[in-house]
């Protein structure tokens, strides 16, 4: 009988500690198993294998529902079942309307603000721009200063004696905000 087995056998009896012994056993393989199965989501996805390792062992040595292992090859059948479920909830949770499901992710780069060689598209910002000023005109002041001047988002907090973190606060959100404007207005 391998150590595992042994540990798994001591989890069914209900000792407490036999958990805390077989997670350093597993772990390696664990996360191979994980990364494993995170290689097959779509780009952009935000779990990482250690988190998704954590969550399915968690949710299998759980001593509140008694489990019943019958070695080392039915524990790791169910963490990759474990794993699979939980991918499942979250792509579920994703796709539900209220997280957005409907809507598409567009990756916007700060390089794409200003493409200088599409005249239609500076026109469309400065539009934009002159509509984020009406709303909010520290943020259309950082954004002028960022895309139409050259400065960094540091840069500009300095010059206009703002914050680092209240700089880059403005910035996400006067992208955010201009890209959707400009997505309206092409539409």
């Amino acid at each position: 009988m391998t150590e595992v087995t042994q540990i798994l056998s001591a989890i069914e009896q209900g000792d407490p500690l036999a958990a805390e012994q077989l997670l350093p056993l597993v772990y390696g393989e664990l996360r191979k198993l994980a990364a494993a199965k995170l290689a097959n989501e779509q780009p952009g996805q935000t779990l990482q294998a250690t988190a998704l390792v954590h969550e399915a062992y968690l949710r299998m040595v759980d001593q509140t529902s008694a489990q019943q292992w019958d070695g080392r090859g039915h524990f790791f059948s169910a963490a990759a079942e474990s794993m699979r479920r939980i991918l499942v909830e979250r792509a579920r949770r994703r796709k539900a309307e209220k997280h957005g499901g409907k809507l598409e992710r567009i990756e916007f780069a700060d390089h794409h603000l200003l493409a200088r060689d599409k005249p239609d598209e500076i026109v469309a910002l400065n539009d934009a721009l002159d509509l984020l000023s009406v709303q909010d005109e520290e943020a259309a002041e950082l954004v002028k200063l960022c895309v139409f001047a050259g400065f960094s988002v540091n840069e500009a907090a300095q010059l206009m004696g703002m914050s680092r973190a209240t700089a880059y606060r403005q910035w996400s959100f006067a992208r955010a905000w201009l890209k959707t404007k400009i997505a309206e207005e092409g539409s």
